[in-house]
């Protein structure tokens, strides 16, 4: 995508860019009902669609050398609503009735999503233009209290182009 097409986006659409590129992370994994207290190992890779107007991630989890969890996340943001949007779909199965939503704080994208087993919030700060962290937190139905997940540091390997179509 030429410079001059990436400008037309709008500055939010602009945004999600950052999350655009090649990652490894390294992982720490609380103990919940889905997953044993440890470490993991992530490749994150995420690619901009559609002139730049989505950015669609494949994640990847690695523990003990084998895939433990995947994710196929697609980023936007709906112009109506003014609001960051993540739809997930992942390796435990659950159908999202909604997409996650959020917002920018400066270098902070933080998006929540409920569903009947309770809610979720996943933080991104950007340090820079080649590493973020991110922090998952749940909290199940009925409970008031956020549990950690997963917190990770993912330092960019390579970037990625954005596709036209």
């Amino acid at each position: 995508m030429s410079a001059a097409s990436f400008s037309s986006l709008s500055a939010d659409h602009q945004r999600l860019q950052a999350l655009v590129g090649t990652w490894r992370g390294e992982e720490e994994i609380a103990a919940t009902q889905w997953a044993d207290e440890g470490n993991a190992t992530s490749e994150v890779m995420a690619e901009a669609e559609f002139g730049g107007l989505f950015v669609v991630q494949r994640y990847r989890q690695r523990r003990d050398g084998t895939v433990s969890f995947g994710s196929h996340n697609v980023f936007g943001f709906d112009q109506q609503n003014k609001v960051v949007t993540m739809h997930q779909f992942d390796s435990m199965g659950f159908v999202p009735a909604l997409p996650a939503t959020g917002a920018w704080n400066g270098a902070e994208l933080v998006l929540e999503r409920s569903s009947p087993r309770g809610s979720a919030r996943v933080t991104y700060v950007f340090d820079g233009a080649d590493a973020y962290r991110m922090r998952l937190h749940f909290k199940p139905a009925g409970g008031d209290r956020w549990q950690d997940m997963v917190s990770g540091v993912y330092r960019r390997i390579s970037p990625s182009s954005i596709n036209g179509f």
